[in-house]
């Protein structure tokens, strides 16, 4: 079991087998799930395309028919505007028989299936054709809207009453005989009619108003619905195996139609599959897609028809057989199928004759690795030499063999040297953790100091107690004494001198570790003040090098910054600058007005020539205890520097480039 499984997974190793699976995947896989993907495309695009023919061919009915309803209220207007009518009714005299004969003549002419005028009562003066009722119901929209001075159009729904009452030939024709899905239907005839109804104002000579009435029925209209479907479906428009139909529905019911029920009768009082009925009537959906009408399957477009009440009262309808276009791509999926099964027989018996040639000299070559493999660096592939690709990887391969086993040799010597260089790093190693003991005491040296500080601070607390205690008894002692200490006065003015620099110290001390707890006094002055004062403290140190000082005093806004810190902060800026040109250079001192975030304010610049500071020293540069004077810094100097500025509300910053100098900049806010 372990010796045919390790078989089968040795043949999926192989080279023959990969190169099988390379050629044949594609072709027998790969390509077909292409070909499948894109024949499901295909057909969808087939199929939106019809749908999309569909509906443009119901969007070219609904224009048809919404051009009979203008045409129809144009013409209704026109025979109530024409001169004939006028003359029929000059002087408030209606001549009837003549009237009757007009409206019969203009009935005819038009098509129309009644034409009737009434007053604006309703009653009935003339009409194309002998009418059932002397006042047939006229309280429709588009009747109203004449009365009103509006012609009008639409679809109206009449009842069998309402047709009888125009004439019984309507009643008679608007009558369908339904034939129903199933014989438990207590409804087996359709007695309404749908009416394309249309009304328009009508004025006597003498002013007298009325409104001209006439209406077309839809019910077996058969020239009505074949001159929507020659209009969209002409000879060009579909295959010849098709055809396009075209029906007018009142609700469900087709009552006019060119669709055949079965030959030479149309399918006049069939109803539409019910899921069709109740996308479009229920909801009033345009329904898109393919439908099973009557007996085939149709591609398919069905419309809401509205009456002059706005409610859905049937359908409006256009197709074609879909039998065609399925057998057309039936057809071409078959020549496909056929095209591509004659391509792989062609193909694949070829390539195989072609991979023999391949595969002798790359086992060949497989089994000269295996014997490399277990260690015998002379073994060769020993194949002539071919001018294809895997002759010269043969060829390649012999030569790779010859400078595996010269590597080879050379590696047992690299491999000699590697071992002494692995001692020399581990020398090297041993000194950097020396060098990283050395940083750690230097880091715990830091922390030392930072206790220190704390430690200085209470001290210094402790000794401002015994000097206050000395300073009033040096007074007491003064006042006992009396005269007499006017002998030791230049003693005890030395006493109190000596005291006040005690107390001095231990101030600084105690601003050092608690400065926010002396803040000092402030005062508003200029800056510039300060820098004069300063220089002077700083004088000596221009004896050891040669530098010139250079001053831009443009500021003119006030700070109130204690004098002491301010003096304390650029005295270090500058004793640093000194240090960084010990061969002479250039200090400029600017003062000027700035603002940070909408604050008025002075920013003071300190810019030196000198050596300037890499980037990774600018970084932290402002850190307790950094400092780049190895013996002679403590590195409290600028840290110091940052908190006495930060504790104003102001900032202190430093640009630095190396052999281009450093600036320092900082920014105080205006005195209140």
């Amino acid at each position: 079991m372990g010796e045919g499984t390790s078989e089968i997974s040795n043949r999926k190793a192989s080279v023959r087998y990969r190169l099988l699976a390379i050629a044949l995947v594609p072709m027998l896989v790969i390509l077909p799930i292409l070909l499948g993907i894109t024949i499901y495309r295909w057909n969808e695009r087939f199929d939106a395309l019809a749908i999309s023919k569909v509906n443009d061919d119901l969007t070219i009915a609904h224009f048809y028919i919404d051009r009979m309803l203008a045409v129809t209220e144009e013409r209704l207007a026109a025979v109530s505007q024409s001169a004939r009518f006028r003359d029929l009714t000059v002087g408030g005299h209606v001549s009837t028989g003549d009237l009757d004969a007009f409206l019969k003549e203009t009935a005819n002419d038009r098509g129309l299936d009644f034409l009737y005028l009434i007053d604006g009562a309703g009653n009935v003066v003339a009409t194309s054709r002998p009418l059932a009722s002397a006042s047939p119901r006229w309280d429709w929209p588009v009747v109203k809207a004449a009365l009103d001075g509006k012609s009008s159009a639409g679809f109206d729904v009449f009842d069998q009453n309402e047709l009888s009452a125009l004439t019984p030939d309507l009643a008679e024709q608007a009558r369908i005989a339904l034939v129903q899905p199933s014989s438990d239907s207590a409804i087996q005839q359709e007695r309404r009619g749908l009416i394309l109804h249309s009304a328009t104002e009508a004025t006597w000579a003498d002013g007298k108003r009325g409104a001209l009435v006439a209406g077309v029925l839809l019910n077996k209209n058969t020239s009505f619905i074949d001159t929507i479907n020659r209009l969209i479906y002409n000879e060009a428009s579909l295959p010849a195996d098709s055809r396009g139909t075209a029906t007018v529905f009142l609700s469900d019911v087709r009552i006019s139609t060119n669709v055949n029920l079965f030959e030479g009768r149309r399918a006049i009082g069939t109803r539409v599959s019910p899921e069709v009925g109740e996308a479009v009537l229920k909801y009033g959906k345009t329904w898109r897609e393919q439908a099973f009408v009557v007996n085939d399957w149709y591609i398919s477009a069905y419309q809401p028809l509205l009456d002059t009440y706005n409610r859905r009262v049937g359908m409006l309808y256009v197709g074609f057989l879909q039998k065609p276009f399925t057998d057309a791509k039936r057809e071409t999926l078959i020549a496909i199928v056929i095209a591509f099964g004659v391509a792989v027989a062609a193909t694949v018996p070829l390539f195989l004759v072609w991979t023999t040639n391949i595969f002798r000299p790359l086992e060949r070559m497989t089994r000269t690795i295996g014997a490399v493999e277990t260690g015998d660096l002379t073994a060769r592939t020993g194949l002539p030499k071919m001018k294809d690709e895997i002759g010269q990887v043969a060829s390649e391969l012999d030569r790779l063999l010859d400078q595996v086993q010269e590597r080879d040799a050379e590696l047992r010597l690299w491999n000699t040297e590697l071992n002494q260089r692995v001692e020399e790093r581990a020398r090297a190693l041993q000194m950097a953790n020396e060098q990283l003991e050395t940083t750690t005491k230097q880091l715990i040296m830091s922390e030392k100091l930072a206790a220190i500080g704390e430690i200085t601070a209470g001290v210094a607390h402790e000794i401002n107690n015994p000097i206050a205690v000395i300073q009033g008894n040096l007074e007491v002692i003064q006042d006992i004494v009396g005269d007499e200490a006017d002998k030791a006065r230049g003693e005890f003015k030395l006493i109190d001198q000596q005291l006040m620099r005690i107390s001095e110290m231990v101030t600084n001390l105690l601003k050092f570790s608690k400065p926010q707890e002396y803040a000092g006094v402030l005062e508003r002055y200029n800056p510039a003040d300060i820098i004069g004062d300063t220089l002077p403290l700083v004088r000596h140190l221009l004896k050891k090098t040669t530098i010139m000082i250079e001053r831009e005093d443009n500021a003119s806004r006030l700070i109130a910054m204690p004098r002491t810190e301010l003096q304390q902060v650029l005295i270090n800026l500058i004793v640093n600058a000194f240090h960084a040109m010990p061969q002479g250079g250039k200090l400029v001192l600017r003062t000027f007005d700035s603002e940070t975030d909408r604050t008025p304010g002075i920013t003071i610049e300190v810019s030196d020539t000198g050596s300037g500071m890499e980037p990774d020293v600018v970084n932290r540069i402002f850190d307790a205890f950094f400092t780049t004077k190895r013996r002679e810094g403590t590195g409290l100097g600028l840290s110091i520097c940052q908190m006495l500025v930060t504790r104003q509300g102001g900032t202190i910053a430093v640009t630095s480039k190396p052999g281009e100098g450093t600036t320092f900049t900082v920014w105080l806010p205006e005195a209140a």
